[in-house]
Parts: C-alpha cells; structure tokens; sequence
C-alpha cells in the first residue's frame, strides 16, 4: 500500500541548500582554478619549449657568422703569409741559382748537408708541434668528457629525486 511504503530518500532541506550551494559554488571555484593553473603550466611550458627552441636556433646562427668570420680573417692572414713565403722562395731560388753557378761540387755537397739537417731540424720542431696539438686535444676532449658525465649525473640524481619524490607523495 502507498502508506507503507518507505519514505523517499531525504530531499535537500532549505538549510542543507544553504550549505551545499556554497560548497559546490567553492568545488566549482577550485575546479576552475585548477583548470586555469593546468592551462597557464602548459602555456608556460610551451612557450619555454619555444624560447629554448629560438635559443638554439639563433646560438646557430651566430656561431655560423663568426665562423665565418674568423675564416675570412685566417683567408687574409694565410694570403699575406703566401705573398711573404713567395718573395722569400723567389730569393732563395735566386741565392741557390747564384751559388749553382759559381761553387765548385764541394760547395755544393755543404750546402745540400745544411739543407738536409735544417730540414730534419723543422721536421723535428713540425712532429714536436703536432703532439703538443693532439695533447691539448686529448685534454680538451677529456675535460669535456668530465662535464658531460658530471652533467649526466646531475640529471639522473634530479630524475630518481623526482621520481621517487613523486612516488612518496
């Protein structure tokens, strides 16, 4: 029968409106809030992307422009050091014509020892050079190396940090 039958489910009174409107006026407020904050994160995070991506991008290009010009200021210098060598081979060759000409066979042999040993003495400074060359490389190299491990540490103790920071809370 209708008189039996239970009551229905308690409805909302007048004051229970008064509490649960402003709580859901307050979850609807945080909720928006929430979504605002998400939206300005993204946002930020994009326009990081995009400022690191132009950073990138115009170190490149300036690194291109002074490559460029340091090749045109080693152009000129290696010119200048062409023309100076040129003059400088243009008297030697004058000297030896000179000396062919007027030595005896004796002389001659001396001259061709000088040439052979100052030969072997540039030779010598030449090797010596390129090893301080390829050691200072190999330090170069190595000290790179360091930073790029040290670096590589960094962000891997950074990553476990927030990870396991994540996982806690």
């Amino acid at each position: 029968t209708p008189s039996q039958q239970a009551p229905p489910a308690a409805a909302p009174t007048v004051a229970d409106d008064g509490i649960l409107l402003p709580q859901s006026q307050a979850l609807a407020e945080e909720m928006a809030a929430e979504r605002k904050q998400e939206m300005l994160t993204q946002f930020m995070k994009y326009k990081l992307a995009k400022e690191e991506h132009s950073s990138t991008l115009n170190l490149h290009k300036l690194s291109v422009q002074w490559r460029a010009v340091l090749r045109e200021a080693k152009g000129k210098e290696l010119r200048r050091d062409i023309e100076i060598l040129s003059q400088t081979f243009a008297r030697v060759m004058d000297c030896k014509d000179s000396v062919i000409e007027a030595s005896t066979g004796l002389s001659l042999a001396t001259d061709l020892e000088e040439a052979e040993e100052q030969h072997t003495r540039a030779l010598q400074s030449h090797l010596h050079n390129i090893d301080r060359l390829l050691q200072l490389q190999r330090c170069r190299l190595t000290c790179l190396e360091e930073g790029y491990s040290a670096q590589l540490h960094a962000l891997k103790t950074e990553f476990e940090a927030e990870r396991y920071g994540e996982g806690r809370g």
